[in-house]
């Protein structure tokens, strides 16, 4: 997919350490109160496990990687943009790319992420579950949303 110099294309190997950056990045404003550790502990399973074993799409502008989403059939398992990119349409696109392929998403997202939680709201999300721990049982409220095209 083009969109000016956005262009979202598959993931490739010689990607790991700048989109793991990214996913680092991002997450340290998003999901700052995860702490370091845990935040440190999930960069080596997004770099490992996560990026080469998901359908991952990776979002580049002016050929340079911004952002990318893992997918799991039409589960998002990760969005990520790095924070210099986003507000500039990188996440939409790259939602909009994935309606495409699957015809619907879903995702969860942690509550605590609200400018997140609002992003999702905006393109159409709907909350279908709301659970008070996360899929590790940590104490962090976790909402289930779905989008259709």
């Amino acid at each position: 997919m083009t969109n000016g110099s956005l262009t979202i294309r598959p993931y490739e190997t010689e990607d790991n350490a700048v989109l793991t950056d990214i996913w680092y990045s991002a997450s340290r404003v998003a999901h700052h109160f995860l702490g370091e550790g845990k935040l440190q502990e999930q960069r080596s399973l997004i770099s490992k496990l996560y990026l080469p074993q998901a359908e991952t799409w990776v979002a580049c502008i002016d050929g340079a990687p911004v952002g990318f989403m893992g997918l799991m059939n039409n589960f998002v398992g990760g969005i990520f943009v790095s924070p210099e990119a986003q507000g500039k349409g990188v996440g939409q696109a790259l939602i909009a790319y994935g309606l495409e392929l699957k015809g619907g998403l879903n995702l969860d997202v942690y509550a605590l992420n609200t400018r997140t939680c609002e992003f999702y709201k905006r393109l159409g999300f709907v909350e279908t579950d709301r659970r008070s721990t996360d899929k590790e049982g940590l104490p962090f409220e976790e909402i289930s949303m779905y989008l259709s095209n």
